[in-house]
């Protein structure tokens, strides 16, 4: 059994619907699938998809991201907490899985979460422009914080978990050295909504020694403190350069840790 990863597939742009289509049916049939977050806004692309590619993996394990919140092709009434429902809901129904999966050497984990400003306060320029700000619907009383606390909720109580190797998913980062050096400066007023530190401490409970996330379309692998942290985004269609475009496998019961050369996963 292996396990691959990837996030971000972004399925209303058509190469990327193409290319979740065109994964083959018989090379993972023993395998899972790990998705961290933002397949669509929309419902029926989101059952699309996850319906795909679990008719080609033995599991596929899911945990939205932040564009599956969006309620803009929804009606007026219903919330992004009303949203999340029904995409929760819609995984299961197609296939896919929510929750914690457990083999005899192997629990993988999904992790909810939102971004709070543990990584920095919002300023003007991304206040105007961060589309979840439009196009997500929470109560009034609602802040950041308030999403992060209520998403991470869905998480507790962590399973207890011993004497096995643990994989931990969040489609936000855990931590914000994440990023790499690279990133231009005048890029780095996005990193406020990127993630949250709550993450970074539920998976350390957990025991984790691999995590994966997406959410910054930055394709990583890199160690610190103890873990392996893997995005393996798909990303839009111009993202060529910082996105892959292929799966990743991070685990092989034939070769239990992963490699990473050069911060590129093997």
């Amino acid at each position: 059994m292996r396990v691959f990863a990837t996030s971000d597939l972004h399925v209303d742009y058509e190469p990327n619907e193409k290319w979740v289509v065109a994964i083959s049916r018989q090379d993972f049939r023993n395998d899972i699938l790990v998705v961290a977050g933002d397949v669509s806004d929309s419902l029926d692309a989101v059952a699309m998809t996850l319906t795909a590619l679990a008719d080609r993996f033995r599991k596929v394990l899911y945990v939205p991201g932040n564009h599956e919140l969006w309620v803009i092709r929804d009606p007026e009434s219903k919330s992004s907490s009303e949203k999340l429902r029904d995409v929760l809901a819609v995984a299961e129904s197609c296939g896919a899985s929510t929750r914690p999966f457990h083999s005899r050497k192997l629990s993988i984990v999904p992790l909810l979460g939102w971004y709070d400003y543990s990584f920095g306060e919002p300023g003007r320029d991304l206040t105007a422009m961060w589309m979840d700000f439009r196009n997500c619907r929470w109560p009034h009383h609602f802040r950041a914080q308030e999403i992060s606390s209520w998403l991470g909720s869905f998480n507790e109580p962590l399973p207890m978990i011993a004497h096995k190797k643990v994989i931990s998913f969040s489609h936000f980062l855990p931590r914000i050295d994440l990023m790499p050096q690279y990133i231009p400066l005048h890029l780095r007023y996005l990193y406020p909504v990127l993630g949250s530190y709550a993450l970074e401490r539920q998976l350390r409970r957990l025991g984790a020694t691999l995590h994966v996330y997406g959410h910054s379309h930055v394709n990583r692998c890199v160690t610190l403190d103890g873990v392996s942290y893997i995005n393996n985004a798909f990303g839009y269609p111009s993202e060529t350069r910082i996105a892959a475009k292929r799966l990743v496998c991070i685990y092989d019961e034939e070769r239990p840790e992963p490699i990473c050369v050069d911060g590129v996963a093997l």
